[in-house]
């Protein structure tokens, strides 16, 4: 039998061995061996050495440092702020991510621009901006006087800060997702006799929810740690306005590093248990979402 009737002969291709595809980076070992090395250089062991400087100093002085009332006042403020600015960022950004998408209206390109300006602009040059529009004499802060809303130097000033630096993540992970997204699903729920709202909440939200959760962890994320923007305008009042990034700043202004180490601690677990809170959220619901796309 010749070699060409062989070739040709039945199963003689799925015997054949099986070219395995080429790829362009190397293999998996050095790889990933490159990612941890790199992963750990930036990332690992700054963390760690936080950790390792906290506990050095035995847990009394770590408890004390840690939950000290001017500490605690400020844990409050930077997460709750942080937690409520981030959840009003999911509303807004979403409603202006479907404006963006949906709509056709003069000076569109220019407000998907100016979407990214919190990225772009100085954190710094924000805060004396948002601290001049929101004082007392302010365009904004003159508008709101008469009606006994202050805005600069309180709580409520750190809040509008951290919406504005936060905006944009929210925006730019559901954009994507909204333009990817077929309307046939939106009418053929509307030829089925639901309402609009019902839907949204039935059929555009679940395809959504996963992008509002990466966008809300990534405006918290932001927010949590924000400094430069919301520095001038929060006014820094012990208990009342201080948020946590700046009790850091001024323990190690004081040398403190027993402090500003313990209270880098209380954060970094703070944050990372949201945050792998809202990652477990988020694979849930992507799990659910493919459970019934199967059905």
């Amino acid at each position: 039998m010749t070699n060409a009737a062989v070739l040709s002969a039945p199963g003689a291709a799925a015997a054949a061995p099986r070219r395995k595809p080429r790829r362009v980076l190397p293999g998996f070992a050095p790889t990933l061996g490159f990612t941890l090395f790199y992963l750990s250089l930036l990332v690992l062991i700054p963390l760690s050495a936080v950790f390792f400087k906290a506990a050095g100093h035995g847990f009394d002085a770590f408890w004390a440092a840690a939950t000290a009332p001017r500490v605690i006042a400020s844990y409050k403020l930077s997460f709750g702020t942080a937690l409520l600015a981030a959840s009003i960022n999911v509303v807004f950004g979403l409603v202006l991510a479907w404006s963006l998408v949906r709509y056709e209206f003069p000076g569109k390109k220019i407000v998907d621009a100016l979407i990214d300006l919190p990225f772009a602009l100085p954190t710094a040059v924000a805060g004396i901006s948002l601290t001049a529009l929101y004082a007392g004499n302010g365009w904004m802060g003159q508008l709101l006087a008469p009606l006994g809303i202050k805005v600069a130097f309180t709580p409520l000033g750190i809040l509008v800060a951290l919406i504005f630096i936060g905006l944009p993540f929210v925006v730019r992970t559901v954009q994507p997702v909204l333009e990817d997204m077929e309307t046939e699903l939106e009418e053929a729920a509307a030829s089925l006799g639901a309402q609009r709202w019902q839907a949204f909440r039935m059929v555009v939200l679940p395809i959504l929810l996963p992008s509002l959760l990466t966008g809300f962890a990534l405006a918290f994320a932001r927010a949590v740690g924000e400094y430069g923007s919301v520095i001038f305008i929060a006014g820094n009042i012990p208990m009342v306005s201080e948020i946590t990034p700046l009790m850091i700043i001024s323990k190690l202004e004081q040398f403190d590093y027993v402090g500003a180490t313990a209270i880098a601690t209380v954060m970094l677990l703070f944050s990372f248990v949201l945050l792998l809170a809202i990652n477990g959220l988020q694979a849930w619901s992507s799990r659910r979402m493919g459970q019934e796309g199967r059905k």
